[in-house]
């Protein structure tokens, strides 16, 4: 198995896009990574495509032919892969394995997703369906569902006040927010940048205790990478950022995870692979992208992946372990929180943040001394979970 690196990589504005299509998204965020790549467009052997629901939002499907053909590379292997708000970590991760085993030596790969041009009504009918659509979806289960019964068991499991609680999840989005809006690239740029903890608190009920800032945003956007063997890599770009480690897990319905949702199994096994084939454990990482899609789902995600105890990732959140002087870092591209959250685009616009960041490139807020970091993709209700570990040090 050969040493994976990323050459370049590249991002639309988060936000509403209402005059760009999926493959506008994906097409600006291509040229923005190949610029970066210092390759010809002759050199890239295939394109790996993450979306999931462009047949909902957009009427189209097949869509990794169509991606292809706009960036002048019609006629390479390009596949679709959907995994949820996963998909194009799926997608990264696939890429990177085609890589490493010889299959390819330079991969396009990314995606793109219109879910805020969609409107509320059908943005929330398209990712309900990724719970289960036979016990969960008939009940009326949607996300902010999933995770307000994840806030409650956690509060009961671990024996601490609903309200107290409710205050630490709220310091997240105060968190993450104040990075979002200092990101140019986040949908809340410029905005919301000042919440106090108190503002989430009284903001609009969504699902008890979840409230509206508790909840990441529906957005359009488009984000990719350009991966290639290390040896390439090294002759083409000054900074490789090689992929250390990865991971990918599943799980099923709710009704048979229980009170698993709140140790998130899958992702613990998925980092533990990650951290397993880069030789490496939670206190080798400088910082992490996490999949922040509710205040809760960010803390959750600590615990799973090794860094705090079960239990203990809300009291890291109060004390300011997870802020960006803090001893992990924690989204400081603003996460889906700050930054928006357009699924299909979602896993590699966090691979975006951590090269940028690991090159000394993400200037409104970067992480001092960074030289390794995470990336974790949650899809569905844990039903896929994909960890990465990138670095700037070959194994």
């Amino acid at each position: 198995m050969r040493d994976v690196a990323v050459l370049g990589v590249g991002m639309t504005k988060f936000g509403k896009h209402p005059d760009k299509s999926l493959v506008d998204l994906f097409a600006e965020a291509f040229y923005e990574a190949f610029e970066g790549s210092n390759i010809e467009l002759k050199d890239i052997q295939a394109l790996y495509y993450g979306n999931f629901v462009g047949e909902m939002t957009d009427g189209s499907g097949n869509l990794s032919g169509f991606m292809a053909d706009e960036i002048g590379l019609r006629g390479i292997p390009a596949i679709r892969y959907e995994g949820a708000c996963a998909s194009s970590s799926v997608a990264f991760r696939e890429a990177v394995r085609a890589v490493a085993a010889g299959y390819y030596d330079i991969v396009a790969v990314g995606g793109s997703e219109r879910l805020y041009t969609a409107g509320t009504e059908i943005g929330t009918r398209a990712l309900a369906t990724a719970v289960d659509g036979v016990y969960e979806i008939t009940a009326g289960l949607t996300f902010p569902g999933v995770f307000a019964l994840a806030a409650r068991l956690y509060a009961k499991k671990y024996e601490i006040p609903l309200e107290e609680l409710r205050e630490m999840m709220a310091m997240v989005s105060v968190k993450n927010h104040k990075y979002g809006a200092i990101n140019p690239k986040a949908q809340f740029y410029g905005k919301l940048g000042d919440l106090k903890v108190e503002d989430v608190l009284n903001s609009r009920m969504i699902s008890s205790p979840l409230t509206l800032l508790d909840c990441c945003p529906m957005t359009d956007g488009g984000s990719a990478a350009i991966i290639a063997a290390a040896d390439l890599a090294e002759d083409l770009v000054d900074t490789p950022i090689y992929v250390r480690g990865t991971g990918q897990s599943s799980a099923g319905g709710l009704f048979r995870q229980k009170e698993d949702i709140i140790r998130a199994v899958p992702r613990r096994t998925a980092s533990q692979m990650a951290f397993k084939e880069a030789n490496m454990s939670p206190k080798d990482i400088d910082f992490v992208e996490i999949h922040d899609c509710f205040t809760i789902a960010e803390i959750i995600a600590t615990e799973a992946m090794g860094f705090f105890e079960y239990g203990q990732g809300c009291y890291a959140v109060r004390d300011g372990v997870t802020s960006i002087d803090g001893d992990l870092p924690v989204n400081p591209d603003g996460g889906l929180i700050g930054k928006g959250h357009p699924v299909g685009a979602t896993g590699v616009s966090q691979v975006y943040s951590v090269v940028k960041q690991l090159r000394g490139e993400f200037k409104e807020n970067p992480v001092k001394n960074a030289e390794t970091a995470m990336t974790d993709t949650l899809g569905g209700d844990f039903g896929t979970l994909v960890n990465m570990i990138f670095s700037v040090h070959r194994r």
